[in-house]
């Protein structure tokens, strides 16, 4: 099971409609702008100083994010990701998923050397050790462990280095 704080609403509408009773507006105003930028902007340096210094994300030297990746646009400072990492075009880093009657909130915490490959999506309360590597077009549900290359929807192991 993943890391996630469980949050039960009140009667009335589901979850998601009432996600400005969790989180502000203005909030999630700033940050689609902002990610919107980083999601398009070639320069590499600059996209890691708007997701540090802007999303409040932790952020590792020399980690890369390719083109079109979209992180949670409620909660990115609940995201980590260590240095010299790689996250491929067009993924998706959720901290927060909105169900009927509950929402949950998750640390994404994803290793040092760590390959992410396009169009993956990563889910809330998830840890992704050093030096995985998670094939393209993923769904990462659970735990990586590191040294791991996994793959697919559901998530599997494809491959374990030796310790």
């Amino acid at each position: 099971m993943r890391k996630t704080e469980r949050h039960f609403v009140e009667d009335g509408p589901n979850a998601l409609r009432q996600i400005y009773k969790t989180v502000s507006p203005w909030k999630g105003v700033k940050n689609f702008v902002f990610i919107q930028i980083a999601r398009y902007c070639p320069i590499l340096e600059l996209k890691n100083w708007i997701y540090r210094r802007i999303l409040h994300m932790n952020v590792g030297q020399d980690t890369a994010f390719g083109l079109m990746v979209m992180v949670d646009v409620f909660f990115p400072e609940k995201i980590t990701i260590g240095r010299n990492t790689v996250i491929g075009y067009n993924t998706t880093i959720l901290a927060h998923e909105y169900l009927i009657r509950e929402y949950r909130l998750g640390e994404v915490v994803i290793g040092d050397e760590v390959m992410i490959g396009a169009n993956s999506t990563i889910l809330p309360g998830v840890t992704i050790g050093d030096g995985a590597v998670v094939a393209a077009g993923s769904v990462v549900h659970r735990d990586v462990e590191a040294g791991t290359f996994v793959g697919g929807n559901p998530l599997r192991i494809i491959e374990r280095k030796n310790p």
